[in-house]
């Protein structure tokens, strides 16, 4: 069962069993938490037995390229890798404070770059060409900024 539910003053993208001791950060990228392919990736982990967390961690502001107004340089500087790297922190001791004996995390172009900037204690960048079946169970992926 998947649900969006606050979580470390988060809204959150909630799926898998809480009763699992497993749980994975997916930080999202630039276009924000609510991609319906990043919420299918978080269905299909959780359906491995994960408890599986989605932060919406630039507050309801995801880039909107769409927008002939959108600046990318102005909405970087206003979506600093610093900050969402302390609000991932966040959800961390959250998910630590609930129980989870074990926390792993994956994030995709913003997201890999707050986990290549110090939210994880031990981190493996696994680049897509990398990839290879049911080889992975935790990764950062990061190909840079996705614009």
């Amino acid at each position: 069962m998947s649900i969006i539910e606050e979580l470390a003053g988060f809204q959150t993208y909630v799926t898998g069993s809480p009763d699992s001791n497993l749980a994975i950060l997916l930080i999202h990228d630039a276009f924000g938490y609510e991609a319906p392919n990043l919420r299918k990736l978080a269905d299909k982990v959780a359906s491995s037995g994960f408890f599986v967390v989605v932060p919406d961690l630039l507050y309801g502001d995801p880039a909107d390229l769409g927008n002939p107004q959108f600046d990318p340089q102005a909405w970087l500087a206003t979506h600093p890798s610093d900050k969402g790297c302390e609000d991932a922190k966040k959800v961390i001791a959250e998910l630590r404070s609930r129980g989870f004996s074990a926390i792993g995390a994956a994030g995709f172009c913003w997201g890999g770059e707050l986990l290549k900037n110090g939210v994880l204690q031990k981190q493996s960048l696994l680049w897509e060409k990398d990839m290879k079946g049911d080889e992975v169970s935790f990764f950062l992926f990061d190909q840079g900024w996705c614009w």
